[in-house]
């Protein structure tokens, strides 16, 4: 029993250590979404800047509050985009690959939650030349107490895993259509808008904050860059939990019953 669990975890480890290697093997296109991101946070800053231009609060958010959470969502927003599977099921499909990942002997669903939580991973390291710009143009403000870093973390993990299921879900869509493209690109829509990426969802009408509470993006953007910018009270995270947990528990195990009936029609294109 042990012996199998210690080859299951160095298989699943073996995966995750997979995901830096791909990652690096396109140097320039790194480099090149680092610039990307700087120039637009140079340009999110300056709209909230002109945003807040006489008025001291909008939606009950000052502008430093507002600055400072949109510049921390800039930074920790893969928590919503990692998980993004659409695309890759429906080059499975048409590539004939579909059929090799489900004949490997490691869970498929497992493993490719491995790698997409070393690609988040992966993807906050690259931040950091975002965040020390971040720092130094704009004062951006870091919290300074260690347990709301640790909270935020936490939040993170468990709005990944909630994208996760609700991400699985969605890219069974692949098994059933020749081509996912628009709905990958629905999908980021919706992400872009509901996750809280663009702004607070504080500032948001009250109806369409209770929309965007009810949807899955939120989980992995909002709450726990809310929690590094101050937003959320510390006092409000064991509801939060629980209530992530929810949607965990009732996403995988809807991934799965979805995954299993989706397997069933199955049409390779390629191979």
């Amino acid at each position: 029993m042990v012996r199998q669990v210690t080859q299951t975890t160095r298989a699943y480890g073996a995966m995750a250590a997979m995901m830096p290697k791909l990652f690096l093997a396109y140097q320039f296109q790194i480099w090149f979404n680092v610039a990307m991101e700087i120039i637009t946070l140079v340009i999110t800053v300056a709209f909230w800047r002109a945003v807040f231009a006489g008025q001291a609060t909008v939606g009950g958010l000052t502008a430093v509050e507002t600055l400072n959470y949109v510049m921390l969502a800039r930074i920790f927003h893969d928590g919503a985009y990692a998980t993004s599977m659409l695309r890759e099921f429906g080059g499975l499909m048409r590539e004939g690959g579909i059929q090799i990942a489900l004949l490997r002997p490691l869970d498929f669903q497992g493993s490719m939650y491995v790698q997409k939580l070393a690609l988040l991973g992966l993807n906050v390291m690259m931040r950091f030349p975002l965040a020390i710009v971040a720092w130094l143009l704009f004062g951006l403000q870091w919290p300074a107490e260690p347990v709301v870093w640790a909270a935020a973390a936490v939040t993170l993990l468990l709005g990944h895993t909630v994208m996760f299921g609700f991400d699985w879900i969605l890219a069974c869509a692949a098994f059933y259509t020749t081509d996912a493209w628009g709905l990958a690109t629905a999908r980021q829509g919706l992400v872009l808008f509901f996750s809280g990426m663009l702004l607070p969802l504080a500032i948001m009408p009250q109806w369409l904050r209770a929309i965007a509470g009810v949807l899955p993006f939120s989980q992995a953007v909002y709450l726990p860059v809310s929690v590094l910018s101050g937003l959320t009270p510390l006092g409000e995270l064991p509801r939060i939990w629980l209530l992530q947990l929810a949607y965990v528990v009732v996403l995988l195990v809807a991934s799965r019953l979805v995954f299993r009936r989706a397997v069933l029609v199955v049409t390779v294109q390629g191979g």
